[in-house]
């Protein structure tokens, strides 16, 4: 009963009469700090970057304002949580 139902709603409001399933969410956390390259790696920014910084070394702090990328055990798990990037 409930999937003629929806094979009938599935005919009616679109042009192809296959059930889709649910739409994949991304995660919003990782969606504000990652961005997806062309390559298939994601990028992100260093945090501590922005305030306090009179303690903090030269070196450190130009190693903060680095790209950091993801390595070879975060990409599987990134492509997760963003499977639209």
């Amino acid at each position: 009963m409930f999937l003629s139902r929806l094979i009938m709603t599935a005919k009616q409001f679109s042009t192809s009469a296959v059930i889709s399933f649910p739409k994949l969410k991304t995660h919003s956390g990782t969606k504000k700090r990652w961005r997806a390259l062309s390559n298939g790696k994601f990028k992100r920014a260093h945090a501590a970057h922005a305030h306090l910084n009179v303690a903090k070394r030269p070196g450190r702090k130009n190693a903060l304002c680095q790209t950091a990328y993801s390595s070879g055990a975060q990409t599987p798990t990134l492509k997760k949580l963003m499977p639209y990037a």
